[in-house]
C-alpha cells in the first residue's frame, strides 16, 4: 500500500514538472513569435515532446480563452504580450501582413511605410504573394494581396529580408518600391503622396531600377520612373549616363502619366509622357 502510493506520488509529481516545463517552453515561444500561424505552433510543440494533436489544440483554446492569444483569421494568430489588455492590443500590422502568406513580401505603400519613407501612413497594407489571398480586414487595417511579375516571383528580386520582433520580414527594396510604386500608382495614393514619398528616399542604385523597369516591359512605366529621376537629379546626385537606358525603353507616342486624369496636363517630350500640371507645379507645396 505505501509503496503504490509513493509511485502515484512520483507519477504525479512528474507529470506536474513536466506540465510547468512545457508552460514555460510555450511562454518561449509567445515571447519570440508576436504572430505566428498554426503550423509553427503544432511543430513547436511536436518539437518540445507534445506528440498529440489534440494536446497542441487544447493547449490553443486554452491560451486563447485566457486572453494570451488572438485569432486573426483561420490558421493565423497573435500573441499578447504579458499584462496587456487582449480588448486593446494593437497586433503589428506589418507582422501580420509577413505571415499572411510564406511568400509574403510588403509592397508598394507598405514598403515605403516600412522603410519609414512614406509620407502618409495608410490603413491598408499591400503585399506581394504567388498563392491567392482573400482580402483581409483586421482591427483597423485592411490587407490586399497583389500580383507580381513572374520573373521577379522566381528569385525575389528586390527584395530584402529585415528582422522586427524575432520575426523575418520580407520588403522590396528601394529601387523596387520606386519601380512598383510608378507601375501601380492607383495602389500608392495620390500622386503628392507618391512624389513627397519617394522624394524622401536619398539614394537609388539607378542600375537596379533599369533591371526592374525592363523586366516590367511597360513603356508608360519607364517614362513615369525616367521622368521622376530627371525631376530629381540634383538632388540624387546622377549624372547623365542614367538617362540614355530608360529613354529607349520610353513610349514612341504620348501617353498620359495618370489615365484617370487626362486633364490639365503637359507633353514632356523626352519621355513621351502627358504629366498633370499639378506635378510639374509641385502645387500641394503651395499649401504645405
Amino acid at each position: 500500500m505505501t509503496v503504490t502510493l509513493v509511485t502515484t506520488n512520483r507519477i504525479s509529481s512528474m507529470m506536474q514538472y513536466r506540465h510547468m516545463e512545457l508552460i514555460m517552453k510555450i511562454e518561449e515561444f509567445l515571447t519570440r513569435n508576436p504572430v505566428f500561424t498554426i503550423d509553427e505552433w503544432k511543430d513547436y510543440l511536436a518539437s518540445k515532446g507534445s506528440e498529440k494533436q489534440n494536446t497542441r489544440w487544447n493547449l490553443l483554446a486554452y491560451h486563447q480563452d485566457k486572453g494570451r492569444i488572438l485569432q486573426i483569421r483561420r490558421g493565423l494568430y497573435a500573441t499578447v504580450p504579458a499584462g496587456s489588455s487582449p480588448e486593446s492590443f494593437q497586433v503589428d500590422p506589418f507582422l501580420v501582413a509577413a505571415k499572411l502568406k510564406p511568400d509574403s513580401v510588403l509592397a508598394l505603400h507598405a514598403a515605403l511605410e516600412f522603410h519609414g519613407k512614406a509620407y502618409s501612413t495608410f490603413k491598408r497594407l499591400t503585399y506581394t504573394s504567388a498563392k491567392r489571398s482573400a482580402p483581409l480586414k483586421y482591427q483597423s487595417h485592411e490587407y490586399i494581396r497583389i500580383s507580381e511579375q513572374l520573373a521577379f516571383r522566381k528569385n525575389l528580386a528586390g527584395v530584402t529580408t529585415v528582422l522586427r520582433s524575432h520575426i523575418e520580414v520580407r520588403v522590396t527594396n528601394f529601387e523596387r518600391t520606386l519601380v512598383d510604386v510608378l507601375h501601380r500608382p492607383d495602389l500608392s495614393g495620390s500622386w503628392e503622396e507618391i512624389w513627397r514619398s519617394l522624394g524622401s528616399i536619398e539614394y537609388f542604385d539607378i542600375e537596379q531600377v533599369i533591371k526592374y523597369v525592363k523586366v516590367l516591359k511597360n513603356a508608360t512605366t519607364a517614362a513615369r520612373v525616367g521622368f521622376f529621376l530627371d525631376q530629381h537629379t540634383d538632388a540624387l546626385l546622377l549624372d547623365n549616363s542614367w538617362i540614355a537606358p530608360l529613354l529607349r525603353l520610353a513610349p514612341r507616342q504620348p501617353h498620359y502619366m495618370d489615365r484617370l486624369n487626362r486633364k490639365d496636363c503637359k507633353l514632356i517630350k523626352d519621355w513621351n509622357l502627358m504629366v498633370p500640371t499639378k506635378i510639374l507645379d509641385r502645387s500641394w507645396d503651395e499649401l504645405s
